[in-house]
């Protein structure tokens, strides 16, 4: 249907509490978040809704999200005051969304990495002379091409690379929480980013043309209480079946994640 047309599809969601992610739950990825301070502080969670979406009805579909009955009662959020997990607990005010890319289809998007002698072949991270890039404690070439903009490296990744979303969730996963306890080597971090983004992520493949493309769409969120104070920031959130996936920063922010799947 036209978008100039006046149609509106009025959207409405419910949780989904069956809806399991086996690339959190699973005993070597809960071992590799605790080791990297981050378990118990990362949600996934899932809503369905069944109105069909177009990209033109993005702001409609985001606020009806934040201020669905439903939504505002199972979502949880960790605050940053009490550490703990809290419900949504009341509607927004204001939403507002940038598209984030969500293209990449395969791994080998990281192996710039060892052919920049970021990481030997053998997989070892290189370490490097300690830097200090508020709040990190910068001491590998793998750090420093995720934070340090004036390292010499750091543009083997363009700015759009670093908005793709298999990127922000590898970075999140190298720096860890408050008590990260680094990797020596790169393949616990890959194969963790890997199995996430598959969980969090639809892929379809051409009949014809036998090619594999994401068929989900993200939007990076933020969403203002009534008081317009920010409720959530760098909110990522998809269409078909939402999932709402929450992380915290410890050292940096609270963030929440609402991919598609």
């Amino acid at each position: 249907m036209a978008a100039h047309s006046g149609y509106k599809p009025n959207f409405t969601f419910r949780f989904l509490p069956q809806r399991a992610f086996q690339s959190l739950t699973s005993p070597e990825t809960v071992q590799r978040l605790r080791k990297w301070s981050m378990q118990g502080r990362i949600c996934a969670q899932a809503f369905g809704f069944d109105e069909n979406f177009q990209s033109y009805y993005k702001d409609d579909f985001l606020m009806a999200f934040f201020r669905d009955p439903n939504v505002i009662s199972d979502l949880k959020l960790l605050s940053d005051s009490s550490g703990r997990w809290i419900n949504l607990g009341t509607e927004v005010k204001k939403v507002e969304a940038i598209n984030i890319p969500c293209t990449q289809i395969s791994m080998s998007f990281f192996d710039r990495l060892y052919s920049e002698e970021i990481v030997r072949e053998s997989g070892h991270i290189v370490k490097c002379l300690d830097n200090f890039c508020d709040p990190f404690l910068v001491s590998d070439e793998l750090r420093k091409v995720l934070l340090m903009e004036d390292s010499e490296k750091y543009e083997i990744f363009s700015q759009l690379d670093r908005q793709e979303f298999l990127f922000c969730i590898f970075k999140h996963l190298c720096l860890g929480g408050l008590l990260c306890q680094y990797e020596d080597i790169l393949d616990p971090y890959l194969e963790t980013t890997k199995a996430i983004y598959k969980d969090l992520v639809s892929v379809i493949k051409d009949p014809q043309t036998k090619t594999i493309r994401v068929t989900s769409i993200v939007f990076k969120v933020t969403a203002y209480d009534p008081g317009k104070d920010f409720i959530i920031s760098d909110v990522f959130m998809g269409t078909e079946e939402c999932l709402a996936w929450s992380w915290e920063d410890l050292r940096v922010q609270i963030l929440h994640q609402i991919v598609s799947l």
